[in-house]
């Protein structure tokens, strides 16, 4: 196999990141996730494909969208245009002619090579800081090919590489990339299978035994709780957390505190916000859920 030319679906490519591991770094965003997250930042990275996303309120009905899409993939019902996406061909043609730019595309094919060519534009602010690459998502074990060839060729460049994950995939997947991550940031969204399914649609059973096993093979591991009110926030949560932290064998847990980022693009994709004007947190809202774990000695930090 030709790793250079193994194509991926993403939809961003974000450089000179600071949150998503150590240093200065570039952030490869792939299309495509196992979990519907009801409070998901990035609801257009669930779906693995290319998607037009409109903007109500950019819009002034001129219907150009719907009259020149040639594959007959959009429509106006009551004002409302609608783009149904196992119709959309990926040929841009509504956006060209959109006359309001109230239409843009989410997801591009790009092969490791083209990746590859925009990390090392940044490769000496990766070694002066300590940086690198991280996969993100969407889910980036959903195209496991490609992110291992990804991974690998950056690994042969010297690049220090991360992964942002649910963790969610069969064994044979999550060990066939293992090898080439030298950090994985590893979200746990609840303790609670039930509570887990509920809230993203999965269960946590295979999330956790990942978990375990990496951290059992000696990787850098960092699990990450989004923090979720009326979700996984009360004192009891932290206390099932860390539960679960312990048996898998970690001492270390990053908190991030909900936010309202993504809330404008479920308009944009036609979808119901469940968490539509619920305030955000703050790390002053969390001081009594983080002491319940740093009083079980697990270092806890934002």
């Amino acid at each position: 196999m030709n790793i250079s030319s193994e194509s991926g679906m993403i939809f961003n490519i974000q450089k000179f990141s600071l949150n998503d591991g150590p240093g200065i770094r570039t952030v490869v965003f792939l299309k495509g996730c196992p979990l519907k997250c009801r409070w998901c930042a990035n609801p257009e990275s669930q779906y693995p494909k290319l998607q037009i996303l409109w903007d109500r309120e950019a819009c002034v009905g001129c219907n150009t969208c719907v009259s020149g899409c040639p594959s007959g993939a959009i429509t106006n019902v009551d004002g409302n245009i609608r783009i149904q996406n196992a119709q959309c061909q990926g040929c841009h043609t509504c956006i060209a002619h959109c006359p309001e730019d109230a239409l843009n595309a989410e997801g591009e094919s790009k092969t490791v090579d083209e990746i590859l060519k925009i990390c090392l534009q940044d490769k000496d602010f990766y070694e002066e800081s300590g940086g690198g690459v991280t996969l993100s998502g969407g889910e980036a074990l959903m195209q496991p090919q490609f992110s291992t060839a990804l991974l690998r060729t950056l690994k042969e460049h010297g690049i220090h590489t991360a992964m942002e994950t649910t963790g969610f995939a069969s064994p044979e997947v999550f060990q066939s990339v293992l090898p080439y991550l030298d950090l994985l940031l590893f979200d746990m969204k609840h303790w609670d299978e039930k509570k887990h399914k509920e809230g993203t649609g999965v269960s946590n059973t295979q999330i956790l035994e990942n978990l375990k096993q990496a951290i059992a093979d000696g990787k850098d591991v960092l699990p990450r709780l989004p923090v979720i009110p009326d979700y996984n926030h009360s004192p009891a949560d932290a206390e099932g957390f860390v539960r679960r932290l312990k048996e898998v064998g970690a001492n270390r847990i990053q908190l991030l505190p909900f936010h309202q980022f993504g809330e404008k693009k479920y308009d944009m994709l036609h979808k119901t916000y469940a968490y539509a004007d619920v305030p955000a947190l703050h790390e002053e809202d969390l001081k009594e859920f983080q002491q319940v774990f740093l009083n079980h000695g697990i270092d806890t930090f934002f």
